[in-house]
């Protein structure tokens, strides 16, 4: 990969509120055509760095490159703006408006000019049917309310609103968190072809069995710190889990644990000795 330039790039970021450390030291490289997994169990770090990602944070130390050009977002839209989008958990949807509506949303085709300008429904209406078909989804009225679709379905619509407006680095936070097997193939699919469209891709999740699928490479946080990042080709999945687990902490509890039962059996063992003593006793007393 030393020949290839990476389409964003951390170097040493760090982030800070006040006293707290949220992250520290950060570096990673995700380059155009691949997914890179971010890993970490609940308080890693991973909100915070999407966030410093996609511009609602700015870093405390260290720098971010685009296409090797050190930058600095003021906000969310001049990242957008720059090409790379967010897609959040709550998806930013209106359940109770179109699935066109929700596509286009602030950005709605128009025809004509000054007092007869107006929204092209009919233009919208076809690209986001064919948009979604493209990834396999066939909505046959695109005016229908986005809440009538499943979660898998409107975690794409989100994505492909991404790609259709020009993105370059799409970061997806934990997609597949709430959706079940069905569902989550849907998205994963759909993550494999931003990838075979040349998109760089930030895939944020906690459940390395939805990541290791279509990842190309791994970046693992821990307490807003790295544990390192790795190409799939040189992890296995069971590596992968026993650093999401902790496994030096693993094994320290382990070896607590079995040492607590190993002083419980003698507790017991002496408790027994001593009653069979007393009962003893008892017996040549009488």
């Amino acid at each position: 990969m030393s020949d290839r330039m990476p389409m964003i790039e951390m170097r040493n970021v760090s982030k800070h509120f006040g006293s707290v450390i949220a992250l520290s030291d950060i570096s990673m490289k995700v380059y155009s055509g691949e997914v890179m997994c971010l890993l970490g169990d609940n308080g890693a770090g991973k909100s915070t760095l999407i966030k410093t990602l996609s511009g609602v944070h700015r870093p405390t130390h260290g720098e971010m490159l685009l296409g090797g050009v050190p930058t600095r977002f003021k906000s969310p839209a001049y990242a957008l703006d720059a090409g790379i989008a967010t897609v959040f958990q709550d998806l930013a949807m209106i359940p109770l408006m179109s699935i066109t509506r929700n596509f286009f949303m602030g950005r709605e085709p128009t025809v004509g000019w000054g007092p007869l300008k107006r929204i092209d429904w009919k233009y919208a209406d076809h690209v986001a049917k064919q948009e979604m078909a493209k990834i396999g989804i066939d909505v046959r009225d695109p005016s229908q309310p986005v809440g009538t679709l499943s979660g898998g379905e409107r975690q794409c619509v989100a994505i492909a609103r991404a790609v259709y407006f020009g993105a370059k680095v799409l970061i997806l936070d934990e997609p597949t968190s709430a959706l079940g097997v069905k569902q989550a193939s849907v998205v994963l699919r759909y993550i494999a072809k931003a990838r075979a469209d040349g998109l760089a891709v930030i895939f944020i999740t906690h459940n390395v069995h939805h990541a290791f699928p279509v990842a190309d490479a791994f970046t693992l946080l821990a307490r807003g710190g790295s544990l390192g990042t790795f190409r799939k080709e040189d992890i296995s999945r069971e590596e992968v889990l026993n650093m999401m687990a902790g496994g030096a902490e693993m094994e320290s509890l382990d070896a607590e644990l079995a040492e607590f039962q190993h002083s419980d059996r003698e507790r017991k063992a002496n408790r027994e000795s001593a009653a069979a003593l007393q009962g003893a006793s008892s017996a040549s007393g009488a």
